[in-house]
């Protein structure tokens, strides 16, 4: 869980992960979508992807990135108490190539 909440306290690596779950970008997308230079969001994708969170694929010139695993965080208060951090699989027919 600790790299989980390493990677998710990233306010940047937070923006790439809700504008991947519209949908499949390259880098060249997320750039002009979140004002971000290229070897910024270069750094945070490769952060994601090494957790598996993300993925990459090259169709034609591009490398293109999409959400693999679902993420969930849930903080309740008592009586529930709950904290709640994880990176749920993906069913294969909601992945798209």
């Amino acid at each position: 869980m600790g790299d989980l909440l390493e990677v998710l306290g990233s306010k940047k690596r937070l923006m790439i992960l809700r504008s991947l779950s519209r949908g499949n970008r390259c880098v060249s997308e997320l750039m002009d979508e979140l004002k971000m230079d290229g070897k910024t969001a270069k750094y945070h994708l490769d952060k994601l992807e090494r957790l598996g969170i993300v993925s990459s694929y090259i169709e034609g010139k591009r490398k293109y990135y999409q959400l693999m695993k679902e993420v969930v965080i849930v903080i309740s208060p008592p009586p529930n108490r709950k904290f709640v951090v994880a990176a749920l699989e993906k069913q294969p027919s909601e992945i798209s190539l």
